[in-house]
């Protein structure tokens, strides 16, 4: 009496198929690559490199974002340098124990980025940093 005998045609298989469960990994596989490069937001910046080390933060903090090309960037609201310092007080005006951090191309000319840390100044923000990048130790 064998497995595939006449009786148990009609009969439950015990047997798992995978294909299905394979199909649809595959799938979703090929759907998260696709998606994975798009999940990434932000701006193009390239910082410049020190050797400092990084500050303990206990909440968020403002992140100011000068780009290459000049747009300025108030956490992910675009705003003009003309406007920027109103934008600032109007938004975080009432907490100006806040911490800003100011992420400036290296491209963008100094007296730019000065520019803007004289607004910061100016809305009463004391506590502002520069984010840089990590200098890398040569090998």
């Amino acid at each position: 009496m064998g497995l595939n005998s006449s009786k148990t045609r009609g009969g439950l298989v015990s047997e798992i198929n995978v294909t299905p469960l394979v199909d649809v990994m595959l799938v979703l596989l090929i759907i998260f690559m696709i998606t994975a490069p798009m999940m990434t937001q932000g701006l193009e910046v390239d910082l410049p490199e020190t050797t400092a080390k990084p500050l303990n933060q206990k909440e968020e903090p403002v992140i100011v974002t000068l780009t290459k090309d000049g747009t300025l960037t108030l956490g992910k609201i675009e705003v003009s340098q003309a406007l920027f310092s109103q934008q600032l007080e109007k938004l975080y005006g009432d907490n100006t124990d806040q911490a800003i951090f100011l992420k400036a191309d290296r491209e963008v000319a100094y007296g730019i980025v000065i520019a803007v840390m004289a607004d910061i100044k100016a809305a009463g923000f004391d506590k502002l940093g520069m984010i840089t990048q990590p200098k890398e130790e040569p090998r």
